[in-house]
């Protein structure tokens, strides 16, 4: 398929999927069960707004979701507490398949949730969203409900920036414009399509989720788009334009630790498809520098993009959901 015929048939907007009663009518119609997951770390700003607008807008007024989770990774804050008390299900991911150990990360979250929840879908959203709306979940899961051959649908936005010729910003951020959209111009051209593929916002099928591997930390959302084209096409993506998405910007040496750690699970990748065979092994050490006056300080950072296995090769997993 090409990238221009996919954006067309395969591109969205929110507004597409006003009518939320229609919507639950298809999911119920198709017997299928649908899981929020917001992954934690330190999120008490803004948590507790997520979860009022999810729960009383896609629970109680639409039933579109039936399952609303946290998993949390340690927060220090009141997180869980604030997530309790509003009437999200919450959990520590160290205590969810314990036998297979416990490392902090988003992506360890995200692989445990698929052991926790039951949904048929499970839809996955940050926790840091200032102006968080319902959109950010049924325009990602929608597209999954009434099209059974789409897998994975990704999230695209605007970011509040200033610009006066109003021309609506349609790039990533600024990971994605420097490093993963290059990246896949050179290696995965029929991938660039897909407008913010850093985006936190997803939705997936069980059984895609199941069969794909999660680096624990910030390579995830790239490995995923990787594997599930390799395994499934350029057809089985989908992607919502949400309007607008406002939360906390990261620093430029947060950015750099976060790219070291994304090109690691991409080349893993390259080498895993046969593309860049013979890679020699990678350094885990990330290097920046601090300068006061002339005191040149090198800083280093160990960033190892460790991952777990597909979960339907755990044997709790399998056990639980029949997949013996």
């Amino acid at each position: 398929m090409k990238v221009e015929d996919w954006l067309e048939k395969n591109t969205f907007h929110h507004s597409e999927f006003w009518d939320l009663r229609q919507l639950v009518e298809e999911k119920e119609r198709k017997g299928l069960k649908i899981s929020l997951c917001i992954p934690t770390l330190n999120e008490e700003k803004t948590i507790g707004k997520e979860i009022i607008i999810f729960r009383s807008e896609l629970m109680e007024r639409y039933p579109l979701v039936d399952e609303f989770a946290v998993i949390d990774s340690g927060s220090t804050d009141q997180t869980r507490e604030i997530a309790a008390s509003f009437g999200a299900d919450v959990y520590l991911s160290s205590d969810i398949l314990p036998e297979t150990g416990f490392k902090r990360g988003k992506g360890e979250n995200l692989w445990k949730a698929i052991h926790q929840l039951e949904g048929d879908i499970i839809c996955y959203v940050d926790a840091d969203i200032s102006n968080i709306h319902p959109r950010f979940v049924y325009g990602l899961v929608a597209p999954l409900i009434w099209q059974d051959e789409t897998h994975y649908v990704k999230a695209f936005y605007d970011r509040p920036l200033n610009y006066s010729s109003g021309i609506r910003p349609s790039g990533g951020g600024r990971v994605t414009e420097i490093l993963v959209r290059p990246l896949f111009s050179l290696f995965f051209p029929e991938l660039t399509g897909i407008i913010q593929p850093l985006s936190g916002e997803y939705a997936v099928r069980r059984e895609v989720l199941e069969q794909i591997p999660f680096p624990i930390g910030y390579g995830v959302e790239t490995s995923h788009l990787l594997d599930v084209y390799e395994k499934w096409g350029l057809s089985a993506f989908a992607q919502t334009d949400i309007d607008q998405r406002v939360h906390r910007n990261q620093t430029t040496n947060a950015l750099g630790k976060m790219s070291f750690g994304i090109l690691q699970s991409f080349l893993r990748r390259l080498e895993r498809f046969g593309r860049l065979p013979g890679i020699p092994d990678m350094e885990t050490i990330y290097r920046q520098f601090e300068v006061e006056d002339r005191d040149y300080k090198q800083v280093t950072h160990s960033i190892v993009e460790e991952e777990r296995p597909p979960m339907i090769e755990i044997p709790a997993y399998r056990k639980k959901f029949n997949r013996e």
